[in-house]
């Protein structure tokens, strides 16, 4: 039976043949398992993995039956029964923050991407046990602007796109400092430019990176100033959103897997700098069902205001159907199975599931 994943940084689509019955949710504290007996019991807590350990990213790989986990200053670690067991694998690398995990089949091969803070790519063709830099992604001009706001100030890579026609066409989010892309599965690397503006608050933010199903030339990606799309596959852009709209802030973004005219996006209204007087990060859910050009709240059943920060989303498909979780900085989680009309409460108090040391400012009193 395959897991459910969700963390800030990690694979957040995922097919399922059965009911989902096992939930594991990367926290500031290790793997959080949350399990149900069946389709319509109710969901309990089952356990706690690689406690101590701040988890940024958790990768399921469907080929293999494999799972990944990607650890804040601990490396990357593997389990082959589910998340039950833990190894570490980090033959090769020499970064060990592990931030973001990506995976896709090259040549017959299942290749699996680790990027990491400082921003390094790396690549492994057998699970995980040796990995491979694709050194070239740090030759790109302009890697000493690369940068991070919070300490220690090092930018990472913080997503990994795929094009579905060519897997040797791959996007690379830096934040912040760059949007990348490769024609030749990360051999070499250009920045795509043109999205970017002198007066933004925030230099070249990158979050989330997606393609659109339907046509893959279609680039979009949420980042510090909003959400941005390209029709050309990365050479003209064009703002959707900024920092005025209701989430200022976005980070998570799905397309619905039946309709890739609906988007999903969660985040906050305003920049992190603004939660450390007010503890608040006023965070939602929005859908567009035209491509993102236009908004409509999303968020019946979820706390208003929300102190805490949404920090993580993946949708799961089955029998022609989806379901939505998310999970935010305070360690609760939401489903929604209609598209998300409603949301329905989880689980509670997991742990803080944060990008870095999101979770420090907006916990204690809320303002």
């Amino acid at each position: 039976m395959a897991p459910v994943c969700l963390s800030p940084n990690g694979r957040n689509v995922l097919h399922q043949s059965e009911p989902v019955t096992r939930l594991l949710v990367g926290t500031i504290d290790g793997v959080a398992i949350v399990e149900r007996a069946g389709e319509s019991a109710p969901w309990h807590a089952a356990g706690h993995q690689l406690a101590g350990k701040h988890v940024s990213s958790l990768l399921w790989e469907p080929k293999s039956g494999s799972l990944f986990a990607g650890i804040h200053g601990h490396g990357l670690y593997f389990s082959a029964d589910g998340g039950d067991s833990w190894e570490l694998r980090t033959s090769g690398m020499d970064v060990d923050h592990v931030y973001c995990l990506a995976s896709v089949e090259q040549d017959g091969k299942v290749a699996i991407y680790a990027g990491t803070e400082p921003a390094h790519l790396y690549r492994s063709f057998d699970l995980g046990r040796s990995w491979e830099e694709l050194a070239s992604l740090r030759q790109v001009p302009g890697v000493e602007k690369w940068n991070f706001p919070a300490p220690p100030h090092i930018g990472h890579v913080k997503s990994i796109a795929f094009d579905p026609r060519d897997v040797r066409v791959m996007y690379a989010g830096i934040e912040q400092g760059a949007l990348l892309k490769s024609l030749d599965g990360g051999q070499t690397w250009r920045e795509l430019t043109g999205w970017w503006r002198e007066d933004e608050k925030n230099y070249k933010d990158v979050h989330r990176c997606l393609l659109r199903a339907s046509n893959p030339d279609e680039v979009y990606f949420s980042g510090g100033e909003g959400l941005n799309y390209s029709p050309d596959a990365g050479g003209t852009w064009e703002h959707l959103t900024d920092n005025t709209f209701r989430i200022g802030y976005p980070d998570q973004l799905v397309f619905s897997p039946f309709d890739d005219r609906t988007l999903f996006m969660a985040g906050s209204s305003h920049d992190p700098s603004f939660w450390r007087d007010s503890h608040q990060a006023r965070s939602t859910v929005v859908r567009s069902r035209d491509c993102g050009r236009t908004w409509e709240p999303c968020s019946t059943g979820l706390p208003d205001p929300m102190r805490p920060n949404l920090e993580a989303m993946s949708v799961v498909i089955r029998d022609g159907a989806y379901t939505l979780f998310i999970a935010d900085t305070d360690g609760d989680v939401y489903c929604s199975d209609d598209e998300g009309g409603h949301w329905s409460a989880l689980a509670s108090r997991l742990g803080p599931v944060s990008k870095m040391n999101h979770y420090e400012r907006l916990q204690a009193t809320a303002a």
